[in-house]
């Protein structure tokens, strides 16, 4: 065997080799938390921590999302999110269109204002909000959350999707301007369509972010009615008083089971859009 060639497998071996620590380190904590979801209290005193479950213990479930509340934060979390992120795509577009399509005087500046967001830390408005919040009355309100969860979100959002837009072939749209296309309509009609990767990456990832909330709930909710589930998760133990591992881990496994079912249904659209704006035309 040529030494050129030696070289060439054992540099293959070696990256498959890293590839495969990668992986077995990024889905090793998952596997282990959805098996320990499904043992029965005795297993986590007599058995390792590695050991597979005897069997498919359903109970802790049921304890989970009966006695541990997580029905409620779960309805909790998925109204506040997909509300927030309704607007969050549609705002994002919007903005988008206008500050990279159109042509107005001081579209550079509100541009650079939304993006200049990205890098306001959160701490520092969570004092603010919570005063004016309290102020208004909206404290222990869904809508403390939801117009929290929009504000925060736009920023990367836009620029995600004016990184789209900047790909978009310019062609198209001044013939449609050409054949009579308004602007609302050339927006709806040709551009919305086009931009179908950049939204689907914009909701996947803001889903993310704002299915994980925790620092803006606690802060703005008390209720235990209307906590989250990242802040039900927080709480959790409470409500059984001894550690109860199996419904720990079940509860845990239920707030991440909606992320990895949307990131593996959406997945390629999701790198798409991501990439689609890295090269111009």
């Amino acid at each position: 065997m040529k030494p050129g060639k030696a070289k060439k497998i054992t540099k293959s071996i070696l990256i498959k080799i890293m590839i495969f620590i990668i992986v077995m380190i990024e889905v090793y904590p998952i596997f282990w938390m959805l098996t320990a979801a499904f043992k029965q209290p005795a297993e986590f005193v007599t058995k390792p921590a590695y050991a597979l479950p005897d069997g498919f213990y359903v109970q802790n479930f049921i304890d989970a999302w009966t006695k541990g509340n997580m029905g409620i934060f779960f309805k909790n979390s998925l109204i506040n999110t997909l509300v927030a992120l309704v607007f969050i795509v549609l705002f994002s577009m919007t903005i988008g269109f206008a500050v990279t399509i159109m042509e107005w005087r001081f579209k550079n500046i509100i541009k650079e204002f939304f993006i200049l967001g990205i890098m306001v830390p959160v701490a520092t408005a969570l004092l603010p909000l919570f005063q004016i919040y309290n102020k208004m009355g909206l404290t222990n309100t869904r809508l403390s959350l939801i117009l929290t969860y929009i504000a925060f979100g736009l920023s990367l959002s836009v620029f995600l999707v004016t990184g789209y837009m900047r790909s978009l072939s310019m062609e198209i749209l001044e013939a449609s301007v050409i054949d009579g296309c308004g602007i609302y309509k050339m927006f709806w009609h040709i551009v919305a369509p086009l931009m179908k990767n950049a939204a689907v990456t914009v909701l996947v990832l803001q889903f993310f972010y704002k299915w994980n909330d925790l620092i803006f709930s606690m802060t703005f909710i008390s209720d235990t009615k209307l906590k989250t589930i990242q802040t039900g998760l927080l709480y959790f133990q409470n409500e059984f008083g001894a550690k109860n591992w199996g419904a720990i881990f079940a509860s845990v496994s239920m707030s991440v089971l909606p992320m990895l079912v949307l990131y593996m249904i959406l997945n390629k659209t999701v790198i798409e859009g991501m990439t689609a704006g890295a090269v111009k035309g």
